[in-house]
């Protein structure tokens, strides 16, 4: 389950701008346990100022604010604060099973039922509300290949509730969460660790009732754009994606490459020969879910 960091005496609360002050000037690197603790005081700080965020909305509103040019998380998230290159700040909004944004959106705009651990690590606080419920599990990353359908041993923790005032670290590839609507609306508040490398870590869905692997949830701009060059014919896109699908270093990458050369095999005899040379590759994502595509075909 996620790390819960309790303070034995809570800190003064601060504004938000004092918060991004604290993050800008140690970082946030979750693999530091002084810059962790340090990161989740300023988040536990940042909690105990019960109107910072309300008065944010307010004059937003009043401004005529609309973060969707700058926002790739949705409606459901407001941006706080970009303190340093390794971290950003974000609110969540999570509905309550009775509001009519979930009857509107439906729970997959909030990740809900939806089992996934994270490709990097993150702080939450329970800021507003009673907060959402999430069922918890850990796993052994570096035991998974990532194919859809893999085994895993996924390991139930706890169910738990992110109240006021819990601070919880999310580990990276270690914490996998389902996630169920809060008892009535809710808010929580986050410090996101980023780094340059993190995309290229893969993030995973899980079927919880068979224990597998049901997705890889991580995609990147290369593999979009690698199958739009082999499907539209661009130059040496096919000779490109062999390339790459033997070569790269990322197994996700390889996949890609191999989708696109299937996808533009023109038939099924040809398709299934294409996901044969695949699971002959010896890489064990690749294989697992090349043999996965032919029983398909079949």
């Amino acid at each position: 389950m996620p790390r819960v960091i309790d303070f034995a005496t809570p800190p003064a609360s601060i504004s938000l701008a004092e918060c991004a002050n604290r993050l800008a000037t140690r970082g946030f690197d979750p693999a530091d346990e002084d810059s962790l603790l340090a990161g989740a005081e300023a988040l536990k700080a940042l909690g105990g100022n019960p109107t910072f965020l309300g008065d944010l909305l307010i004059d937003n509103l009043k401004a005529g604010y609309r973060d969707e040019a700058t926002n790739a998380y949705g409606p459901q998230v407001v941006m706080l604060a970009n303190p340093a290159d390794d971290c950003f700040l974000r609110a969540n909004i999570w509905p309550s099973r009775e509001d009519g944004m979930l009857a509107a959106s439906g729970g997959d705009a909030f990740a809900f039922a939806m089992p996934h651990d994270h490709n990097f690590s993150f702080l939450t606080l329970g800021y507003f509300g009673p907060g959402y419920w999430s069922d918890y599990y850990e796993f052994d990353y570096e035991d998974v290949a990532g194919w859809t359908g893999e085994p895993v041993d996924l390991r139930f923790t706890e169910r738990a509730r992110l109240s006021p005032g819990k601070v919880l670290l999310y580990r990276a590839h270690r914490d996998v969460h389902v996630q169920h609507p809060a008892d009535a609306l809710s808010v929580s508040i986050n410090v996101m660790h980023t780094a340059p490398h993190q995309n290229w870590f893969d993030q995973y869905s899980f079927d919880t009732s068979t224990r597998t692997v049901s997705g890889i949830v991580t995609q990147g701009a290369s593999e979009v754009a690698l199958r739009l060059a082999v499907a539209l014919g661009i130059g040496e896109g096919q000779d490109v994606a062999r390339d790459l699908a033997r070569h790269h270093p990322s197994d996700r990458m390889r996949l890609a490459a191999w989708e696109a050369l299937a996808g533009g095999a023109p038939d099924l005899a040809s398709r299934d020969a294409v996901w044969r040379d695949a699971e002959r590759t010896g890489n064990r994502m690749v294989a697992g879910e090349a043999a996965r595509r032919r029983r398909e075909l079949a």
